[in-house]
C-alpha cells in the first residue's frame, strides 16, 4: 500500500491511498482522518481498509497528478537520523567505519513534503543534501531485539537530510544544522512494509538539474535496520 498525505487546492489535507492505477482514494470515509491513524491502527486498520477499496466506487478517487502531496507522515513523534552509515560512502571519504552508530534528531517542524521548497537559511553559507532511506515505525516499543524488528516496522519512504555545514560543525552536537524549518522533505508516499522485499537492497540517489549527485544502495548501510530498531530502543521508546 502506498498512503499519503494530500489535498485538493482549497480543501484541508487528508489521508490517502494511491492504487497502481495512478488513482488516489481519501481514507476519511473509511474513517481515518490522517496517516498517523493509519499507521497506529496496524493490521486492523489495513484491513478496514482494505475492505473499503473493494467496494469503493472508483469515481470517488481522483488523479494522482491532481492531487497535492504533502509530508506522508506530517508530525511524527520522533525523528531520529543515523549519520556516517554507508559503508562506500565512508570509504570514499576516507573515514573510520564506525562501530556504534551516530545518532542525531530532527525535529517534526523540519518535515515537509516532497513538492514543498526548501527554505534556506540566510544565517548559514554552507547548505547541503542526502537523499536517505527513511524507516516508518508502527507499533512502538522498548528493548525491541533485532530478530523482531519485522514487527515494528510500519513502511518505508524517502527523506531528503538537508544540513547547515557550518552549523552542524559549530559543535559537537550536530542538531542545530540538522533540524531548520523544512530540512527534512519526505515522500511522496510510504510504502508499507509488506511490498518491499528486502529493505537491504534499494537503489538510492539524488539528482539535481538532472545531474546524478549521489548514488548507492541500501546494501551497503553499516548499520542495518533490525541492528538500529535493538540499539534505539534499548534507550527510549520507538513509535
Amino acid at each position: 500500500m502506498r498512503l499519503v498525505t494530500f489535498c485538493i487546492p482549497g480543501a484541508p489535507a487528508q489521508a490517502g491511498v494511491v492504487t497502481p492505477e495512478q488513482r488516489v482514494f481519501s481514507l476519511e470515509p473509511a474513517g481515518f482522518a490522517d496517516t498517523l491513524s493509519v499507521i497506529r491502527g496496524g493490521w486492523t486498520a489495513r484491513a478496514a481498509i482494505d475492505a473499503y477499496l473493494r467496494q469503493a466506487n472508483p469515481s470517488a478517487s481522483i488523479a494522482l497528478e491532481s492531487a497535492v502531496l504533502l509530508a506522508p507522515v506530517p508530525k511524527p513523534p520522533k525523528v531520529i537520523c543515523v549519520g556516517l552509515n554507508y559503508r562506500d560512502h565512508a570509504e570514499e571519504s576516507k573515514m573510520e567505519i564506525p562501530s556504534t552508530p551516530t545518532i542525531f534528531s530532527k525535529f517534526s517542524s523540519a518535515i515537509t513534503g516532497p513538492g514543498a521548497p526548501v527554505i534556506l537559511p540566510t544565517n548559514s553559507e554552507k547548505p547541503d543534501y542526502e537523499a536517505e532511506f527513511a524507516v516508518v515505525i508502527g507499533k512502538g516499543g522498548r528493548h525491541i531485539p533485532a530478530a523482531y524488528w519485522h514487527r515494528h516496522v510500519y513502511g518505508y519512504m524517502c527523506l531528503n537530510d538537508v544540513s547547515a555545514r557550518d552549523f552542524q560543525m559549530a559543535t559537537s552536537q550536530w542538531l542545530m544544522g540538522k533540524t531548520f524549518d523544512t530540512f527534512a522533505p519526505t515522500g511522496p508516499w510510504l510504502t508499507t512494509a509488506d511490498e518491499i522485499e528486502d529493505p537491504h537492497n534499494l537503489d538510492i540517489s539524488m539528482t539535481i538539474n538532472g545531474e546524478v549527485l549521489q548514488k548507492s544502495n541500501t546494501s551497503n548501510l553499516i548499520f542495518g535496520v533490525p541492528q538500529l530498531v535493538e540499539y534505539l530502543s534499548s534507550v527510549f521508546t520507538l513509535e
